[in-house]
């Protein structure tokens, strides 16, 4: 996997500035961010259909499905119309706010011997971690701003702030799940290589521990994904060499040597001059896992609730445009609530939205879901949604069902 850290060239973007300047390493990185994509299949056929629909859409006809597919291209190419200053401004605004967020989390925890001052801090930083994982990290390094020819808020240039390095979280993520959204046997997201989440997956033993695994999971989510990211299973099935799982452990060892220096080391040893020094460091791992434990909760709920449907290789052999739009609605779930629940959620509680258009800014999510669904209703298809409880309950539900072995027949 190619390591992408030097600022991008972005001369060929796509509209006109809304700030920012390409540097002079700029070339070089854009030249492997084109080989990349060199690599990834071309836009998928307008007409025609796959072997077989999926249940929930057999009924439509390969022209319905065509007009479904022209239908979505056209609100996309409405909200590309309209992005501008107004996004630009946005996103810059979440970026301060986050950020604010976090310094004040951290000075808090540097006197958090006092009880208030810990409870402050603890519940800053969370939420500073939660933003800048949901709806920073994520959708920049979806290139949800790459338009706005900013080095600085770039998908070829961001790190987030979660132990995974971003450029392997975008291999398994972007090029990977995206493509072959709930396809069993492509999309290892479907599990994780770990739980057992769809009955199409054969039942072993150790799949009786499916609660406990999940459970488990959740407050060390970014360690999980950190460890998925390395595709340990490929490697074992001779699918990634040698080298590239070395490159990829020495990558991921040193973005978890610098999550450690700033969470567990510098926040702690200066808060030892207050005498705060443990309180800080309990205070730094409670807001790590209060990120995780959400960050697990928000994607569980886009992707395994009742409702939302998994797929065959025979389903998208010969898939068309309107065939893969169809999937990835099918395939994923939203979450109802506010304006801040979904801000908190990167936006993702739009998961739908988030499948059809995944390089759209996220702040656009909530504008061109009504219209989703509008399509969803007229041609005959599910679109699943619910309020967070209910959403968290029926993946646990399932979780907990494929626990054990499938009955007899």
């Amino acid at each position: 996997m190619t390591i992408v850290s030097n600022k991008p060239d972005l001369s060929d973007a796509d509209t006109p500035a809304a700030g920012g300047s390409a540097s002079g390493s700029a070339v070089d990185a854009a030249a492997k961010v084109r080989a990349a994509a060199k690599k990834r299949p071309g836009a998928l056929a307008e007409s025609g259909s796959p072997l077989v629909r999926p249940p929930a859409a057999a009924h439509l006809s390969d022209e319905q499905v065509a007009e479904l597919g022209r239908e979505l291209d056209a609100i996309k190419d409405d909200i590309l119309a309209k992005r501008g200053s107004s996004d630009a401004a946005y996103i810059r605004r979440m970026i301060k706010i986050q950020r604010g967020l976090e310094i004040s989390g951290r000075a808090a925890l540097l006197v958090s011997k006092n009880k208030t001052a810990w409870v402050a801090g603890t519940s800053l930083l969370s939420l500073a971690k939660i933003l800048e994982n949901m709806e920073l990290g994520h959708n920049i390094l979806h290139g949800q701003w790459d338009w706005m020819r900013d080095p600085d808020i770039h998908s070829t240039t961001w790190e987030w702030d979660f132990v995974t390095p971003a450029r392997s979280w975008q291999h398994t993520h972007n090029d990977l799940h995206h493509r072959w959204t709930n396809v069993i046997g492509k999309d290892n997201d479907v599990g994780y290589n770990l739980l057992r989440m769809d009955p199409q997956q054969k039942w072993t033993p150790f799949n009786l521990g499916n609660p406990v695994y999940n459970a488990l999971l959740a407050p060390v989510f970014e360690w999980g994904i950190a460890i998925y990211d390395l595709e340990l299973q490929d490697f074992k099935e001779g699918k990634k060499s040698k080298e590239a799982l070395v490159r990829d452990l020495k990558a991921l060892g040193r973005k978890a040597l610098k999550q450690f220096t700033k969470d567990y080391a510098a926040t702690p040893a200066v808060a030892m001059l207050t005498g705060s020094g443990k309180q800080a460091l309990y205070g730094t791992l409670t807001a790590n896992a209060v990120r995780n434990v959400w960050a697990h909760a928000v994607i569980f709920c886009g992707h395994f609730p009742e409702g939302t449907d998994t797929f065959t290789e025979e389903m998208v052999e010969g898939e068309t445009r309107g065939d893969w739009y169809v999937r990835q609605m099918i395939g994923s779930a939203n979450i109802s609530g506010s304006k801040f629940m979904h801000l908190m959620t990167g936006n993702l509680s739009h998961q739908i939205e988030h499948h059809l258009f995944p390089d759209l800014p996220s702040n656009r999510y909530g504008e061109v879901a009504p219209k989703v669904q509008e399509i969803c209703r007229r041609y005959g298809l599910p679109y699943t949604t619910g309020p967070l409880l209910k959403q968290v309950g029926s993946t646990w539900a399932k979780i907990f069902k494929l626990a054990l072995p499938p009955k007899k027949a």
